[in-house]
């Protein structure tokens, strides 16, 4: 047996700990006052007896952002739902600085070929009702996530360590088969589908319901829920049975879901949340000059649109798809935005290189989309329309575009709207919804172009391509293509640049064939009160609270 190192490589631009730099103001306390009892001096007493300080509970004020539909690790698959589990549940490793670093399993070997993998529990994990955390929690887990009755989003992130099988050999020990050789799978048994599961907890509500009611949810992470009203607060408080519960300092997280940016910033600047994420866009020049306690931080993943051609015949043609992506201004949307993002044609977001140190994003030019070079994109894109048969938008029917209402998706949506219409002819009416609806409709495909958007869930360019194989969840519009598939599909077989290669190859065929059109490349605004110390930062963006505190 292999005992293995382990070594996780870092996304180039973002950071682990995002503790702020001393601010121009500070917020207000959430809490009482520490009270002081001092008992008064009776006829028989000789002293004065003074009781010890009352302790200040430690409670963080937090803002998710949209509504979280579910927080049951199976099935969760929004960014914001994945924080939430980020800091209640743990996997057998949990990323430190950069890095994997042991969780739930405390050792683990691998054999000469790469195969078969063996974790070893640490003694003493328990779940927050007190019972032991076991190989047997995360074989049902595995077990649960794969099988198609879960309708898991995440499922398909099996395949893409290769997943062969898995079993609790004892308590203590759990065994994991591949198809293939994965360098990246023990970074990403940390991940949330991966974590362990309770079975009598899970079935005690269907469909996830049991992760977001206090009575039968059961988390062996720092903290665990104990108040949820849909659409307005989570509450977390601290697990006392987590195995470093004396590393966890918070004692109470109340995270609200204010989804609109103006309110939250004006909640954030009243003291009233302790850190947040949610900000209007024309208010990111004035806080990166006046507010220290305001920073951007890269974000490895992508945001862009969706087309159905299944539910509108016209976008049917490859000229069409491609002519709608060159009249978009990606420099104009993120000058506007205002929040550092990166214009792309690529899904492969900067940082992400091959073997021989070259970038995926130099790799997959999309059919010579210039993007500073608008002018030349829009006469491309004008020919492209006259072939296909509708020159200057004639006889081209309306196209219907849908988002969630999140201010900055219809700033998009607007510049959009307004490009499509200015030089091609062609209306667009939008539709904004609540997220949760907005993302049950992407679910039924029920579409003619929607807007998309990923984070990366390891490092490896697999990740921001791998779900638009046929028949993934994730894949939208239901966008199929052989040679994409077989790419993909035998890359999980091939190793070094070989298999870089195959990737670079099959994100050509997504980029040309415009099912998919990339926008740009995602950063973080984060708003964190200097008085909040120790938060933590994934490299791939999720925030961990377990070793975070109040100095005030």
């Amino acid at each position: 047996m292999l005992v293995v190192a382990l070594v996780f490589s870092l996304f180039v631009g973002c950071g682990g700990n995002n503790a702020a730099n001393e601010p121009t103001n500070t917020g207000t306390e959430t809490e009482t006052a520490t009270e002081t009892e001092t008992e008064t001096e009776t006829e028989t007493e000789t002293e004065t007896e003074v009781t010890e300080p009352e302790e200040t509970e430690m409670v963080m004020n937090w803002n998710l952002g949209g509504t979280i539909e579910t927080i049951d690790p199976g099935l969760s698959a929004a960014v914001n739902s994945g924080h939430v589990v980020t800091n209640t549940f743990e996997g057998l490793m949990r990323e430190v600085d950069g890095k994997p670093e042991y969780a739930m399993a405390d050792s683990h070997e691998v054999t000469e070929d790469g195969l078969v993998y063996t974790f070893h529990i640490r003694d003493g994990v328990k779940w927050s009702d007190g019972k032991p955390v076991t190989a047997f929690d995360f074989e049902y887990a595995w077990n649960r996530n794969t099988d198609p009755a879960t309708a898991s989003d995440y499922a398909w992130i099996f395949d893409e360590f290769n997943y062969d099988s898995c079993k609790a050999i004892d308590e203590s020990t759990f065994e994991v088969t591949l198809k293939a050789p994965a360098d990246y799978f023990v970074g990403l048994t940390g991940f949330s589908t991966l974590m362990p599961l309770r079975k009598e907890a899970v079935e005690a509500k269907a469909d996830g319901a049991w992760a977001s009611d206090p009575t039968t949810v059961i988390c062996n992470g720092p903290f665990i829920l104990t108040e949820y009203v849909p659409g307005d607060r989570i509450v977390l408080e601290k697990n006392p049975m987590y195995w470093k519960a004396d590393e966890v300092q918070i004692d109470k997280i109340v995270a609200k879901m204010i989804n609109e940016g103006t309110a939250a910033l004006a909640e954030y600047e009243a003291g009233g949340f302790d850190f947040n994420t949610t900000l209007p866009p024309a208010e990111i020049p004035r806080l990166l000059v006046e507010d220290s306690t305001f920073m951007i931080e890269a974000r490895p993943g992508t945001y862009y649109l969706n087309l159905n051609a299944h539910k509108l015949t016209e976008l049917q043609d490859v000229r069409v798809r491609q002519a709608l992506s060159l009249v978009i201004d990606r420099v104009a949307i993120t000058d506007m935005l205002n929040q550092g993002n990166i214009p792309a044609i690529n899904f492969i977001p900067p940082g992400i290189k091959d073997t021989n140190g070259e970038e995926f994003t130099d790799k997959a030019l999309a059919y010579g989309v210039d993007i500073y070079d608008m002018e030349n994109n829009i006469v491309k894109a004008k020919e492209l329309m006259t072939e296909a048969g509708f020159p200057n938008g004639q006889g081209f029917p309306v196209i219907e575009y849908v988002t969630n209402s999140t201010e900055g998706h219809l700033l998009v949506a607007q510049q959009m709207q307004d490009a499509f219409k200015t030089h091609l002819g062609i209306d667009m009416e939008v539709s904004s919804m609540e997220w949760g609806v907005f993302q049950e409709l992407r679910k039924t495909h029920e579409f003619q172009m929607a807007r998309g958007g990923w984070i990366g869930d390891y490092v490896d360019p697999l990740t921001f391509i791998g779900f638009y194989t046929t028949g993934s969840p994730l894949n939208s519009p239901e966008w199929s293509n052989e040679e994409f598939d077989k790419l993909i599909k035998d890359s999980a077989y091939a190793t070094g640049q070989d298999r870089y290669d195959m990737l670079a190859a099959a994100e050509k065929i997504v980029v040309e064939d415009a099912w998919f059109i990339p926008i740009y490349n995602y950063v973080d605004p984060i708003h964190q009160q200097e008085y909040l110390k120790g938060v933590e930062r994934t490299v791939l963006g999720k925030f961990f609270f377990g070793r975070a505190y109040i100095d005030k």
